[in-house]
């Protein structure tokens, strides 16, 4: 039997939801709340030295690294991401963190691509404590849990018209990273790539790292400003008399231009069920011939 070594670096991702609309709530254009998330993790672990590391969109940055949570709040959505080195199957997820917020819904995705290992879960508080609905977790010639029947989403998958095949016939049929980009697509209406909306999020450390600093951005001056400032480094101010028709009378220096003010600015100016059952047969086919 293989052995069951964590895996580490797995970055995973928790959706708290209370609302049918996920997609809407992440749209609104609300944007992230630092102040938010420095109370929740305060909340979550009192003993963590918080550090404030950016704020940037979600789907446009590489994900979490270690002793990291990236959060964000929308109104009834809220998302934590986070990495885990010990996580194979969700459902032995750290309790702390699965029931850190109040939720409707609760959906987990975990991916480490250095390892092929991807999962997802989605727990639900519909008969008051949270339960579990369907949990997938897999590399894809193991998995390590199956809990609930399949879902529609997941036909395509197990018939594998999704995945590029294996050389292996007893591997899946699906590479466990599409399930998880499948189950995302299908359970919040959208995935978090560069083709989804863009999720803002407040990011933060947690093992005592300074606060990045981040240089003062320049000042910004006038077009009268700089104007002034090249026509002085250009011995052009009037202030300089550095050449002789300074020295000569007002009246005796011929006007053959406008003022170098004057010309400089002129210049600037112009330049369901029937599809679960087909899934969970083909499933099952998977399943017989595994053996």
């Amino acid at each position: 039997m293989t052995s069951r070594m964590p895996n580490p670096g797995t970055v995973v991702t928790l959706w708290f939801v209370n609302t049918d609309q996920p997609l809407a709530a992440v749209t609104s254009g609300t944007h992230a709340d630092r102040g938010f998330g420095r109370k929740y993790l305060a909340q979550l672990n009192p003993r963590w030295p918080i550090t404030p590391i950016g704020q940037f969109p979600l789907n446009r940055s590489v994900p979490a690294s270690a002793d990291e949570f990236y959060i964000a709040g929308y109104p009834h959505v809220t998302m934590v991401q986070t990495v885990r080195d010990d996580i194979l199957e969700l459902s032995t997820i750290d309790p702390r963190l699965l029931h850190s917020l109040p939720a409707e819904d609760v959906y987990i995705f975990a991916v480490n691509t250095t390892t092929g290992y991807a999962g997802c879960a989605h727990f639900s508080a519909a008969g008051g404590d949270l339960q579990p609905q369907r949990l997938f977790a897999a590399k894809r010639n193991r998995v390590y849990e199956d809990v609930g029947l399949p879902e529609p989403f997941e036909q395509p998958l197990w018939a594998g018209e999704v995945s590029p095949p294996s050389d292996d016939p007893l591997d899946l049929p699906f590479a466990p990273t599409d399930f998880v980009t499948a189950a995302h697509q299908h359970w919040l209406g959208f995935t978090v790539d560069a083709q989804g909306p863009s999720l803002f999020v407040s990011a933060f450390a947690v093992d005592g790292r300074p606060e990045p600093k981040v240089a003062a951005p320049r000042a910004k001056h006038s077009m009268e400003h700089l104007i002034e400032s090249s026509a002085k480094k250009l011995q052009l101010h009037p202030a300089d008399r550095d050449y002789d028709d300074y020295e000569r009378p007002l009246q005796e220096v011929p006007n053959t231009s406008l003022p170098i003010k004057d010309t400089l600015v002129s210049g600037v100016k112009q330049a369901s069920a029937v599809v679960g059952s087909i899934a969970g047969s083909l499933y099952q086919a998977w399943k017989h011939r595994k053996r």
